[in-house]
């Protein structure tokens, strides 16, 4: 996936910073016992792919592949299995 630069882009690692603090937040709680405070942290975790996504539309995440850079990786994909 390096060279796709998968995951790569500010909507993915807001995504996912955003989701981890949910995750945190929903541990801490968790262990303490405390289900409204799990359950905040839960709504922050579906923030995080909810603010992910919103940047992806805003541009801030991968560009779609045209259809002809997807027929040349899958013909470049066969070149190298053939050799």
């Amino acid at each position: 996936m390096a060279g796709t630069s998968h995951g790569h882009t500010p909507a993915a690692w807001t995504g996912v910073i955003i989701a981890f603090i949910g995750f945190c937040i929903a541990g801490v709680f968790m262990v303490a016992a405390n289900p409204l405070g799990f359950w905040a942290g839960i709504a922050v975790i579906f923030a995080g792919g909810v603010v992910g996504y919103a940047m992806k539309l805003a541009g801030l995440g991968m560009p779609k592949e045209s259809a002809e850079l997807v027929e040349a990786r899958a013909r470049a994909g066969e070149a190298q299995v053939s050799h």
